[in-house]
């Protein structure tokens, strides 16, 4: 099979140590140009196809202090029976140890399908992500479509180090721009983080969203994804 993605982007861009160090401190690595050229335009059709199963929400997420979904979403446990291919690339064994190589350790399977690889599509004015953080200590997000300006919104914004949603409007708040085929790691239990809302009509943020465990690691889960892709 074509790949999919570039095998060796983490060492493209860092070293073991600086890479860990990174992610360590920040919380956020990112990896521009994870996918190849062949990888962002199968995965964008892929994409395309699958949200035709897709469902628009637009709600106040009580759980995580009432911050908004205004996207569209398509919950894993759909992915993992409509495509093999999002499935497959999940489990690949090459993208594994390039996380592994991230982070120290080798992340593991969600348990439970729902959660392991999402769908989120931003396509309106005023879409948005709100603060949250994921019950899962790893999430890979992937670009398939992206804002092409920072102004256009649909940036990522995260404050590392803290669950306290309310921490992202102090002035620890970090924001980055991505490309599509552009990807980036998260600590994402422990980094509260959300998507700012789209400025403008006419641009899309499209992304998978890969979720990972600790193998050693107690989870305590929330509604948040149940409500959000269930």
């Amino acid at each position: 099979m074509t790949r999919l993605f570039h095998a060796d982007a983490l060492a493209c861009q860092y070293d073991t140590g600086a890479a860990r160090t990174r992610f360590a401190t920040d919380g956020y690595l990112p990896l521009p140009g994870l996918l190849t050229r062949h990888g962002l335009a199968t995965l964008r059709a892929e994409s395309r196809r699958l949200e035709r199963r897709a469902r628009r929400r637009d709600f106040a997420m009580a759980c995580m202090d009432g911050s908004p979904r205004r996207m569209t979403t398509l919950g894993g446990h759909v992915i993992a029976r409509e495509s093999r291919l999002i499935h497959r690339l999940y489990a690949d064994g090459e993208l594994l140890a390039l996380l592994a190589a991230a982070v120290g350790e080798k992340p593991t399977a969600v348990p439970e399908a729902l959660e392991r690889h999402v769908l989120n599509i931003l396509h309106r004015q005023d879409d948005t992500h709100g603060a949250h953080t994921d019950d899962y200590p790893y999430a890979l997000v992937v670009f398939l479509e992206a804002p092409p300006d920072p102004a256009d919104g649909g940036l990522v914004e995260f404050t590392p180090h803290t669950t306290a949603l309310t921490a992202m409007t102090g002035t620890g708040a970090r924001t980055a721009h991505h490309a599509p085929g552009d990807a980036y790691l998260l600590r994402s239990d422990t980094t509260a983080h959300r998507v700012t809302p789209l400025t403008r009509s006419g641009v899309r943020r499209t992304v998978l969203n890969f979720a990972y465990a600790r193998s050693d690691a107690e989870v305590r889960t929330t509604p948040s994804a149940h409500e959000l892709y269930g």
